[in-house]
């Protein structure tokens, strides 16, 4: 693991895109506070940049720096969700301009896959993450259904985990509002 993590964070930090295993699906990723990576994800994935995508932080202490206000039910869902929880918060800040949705706001997750943790850690930035298929095609449950155009797209396919036949599941999404508004957009 410890050199696909040093590799991955190395090509991050030149701007490059990965393929990685997350603790829901593979994805594709890029550093987040860099909008030419982020251009590029989208034209990987073949995907209008209207149609926003999330980030992954390794850390909740870390929600602050990358929004205005984070709303207090957050606190509490994070605390009981018993799995994959994807956020999108109003507000977004010092990421990209083109990863935050045209309305201010931004999807977070907090992984509790150990390398993602260590992977972002290592970055000290957060990652995009992104399903690692074309957009509109079916998203890949296990590492062998990926496409071999998105494969040969990125500058890094992360070693770590590609023969786990354990399929992943994507995340829940909810989206909040400063007012406390809860509204589930896939369970």
């Amino acid at each position: 693991m410890k050199n696909d993590l040093n590799k991955a964070v190395e090509v991050l930090r030149e701007g490059g895109v990965i393929l990685y295993p997350t603790d829901t699906i593979w994805g594709i990723g890029c550093d987040a506070t860099n909008a030419r990576a982020v251009e590029r994800l989208y034209q990987i994935k073949q995907r209008s940049d209207r149609k926003s995508m999330l980030v992954l932080l390794d850390s909740e202490m870390r929600l602050h720096q990358y929004l205005k206000e984070v709303p207090e039910v957050a606190w509490e869902l994070l605390e009981v969700a018993d799995k994959p929880l994807t956020i999108i918060y109003p507000g977004a800040r010092n990421l990209a301009t083109n990863l935050i949705a045209e309305n201010g706001s931004i999807g977070i997750r907090l992984p509790k896959d150990d390398f993602c943790i260590r992977l972002i850690g290592a970055l000290r930035k957060p990652i995009v993450s992104t399903s690692a298929n074309l957009s509109g095609q079916p998203a890949p449950s296990v590492f062998a259904e990926i496409a071999d155009e998105i494969k040969e797209a990125v500058d890094y396919v992360v070693q770590w985990r590609q023969h786990d036949l354990n399929p992943g599941e994507a995340s829940s999404i909810l989206e909040l509002g400063l007012g406390g508004q809860i509204r589930i957009l896939r369970k």
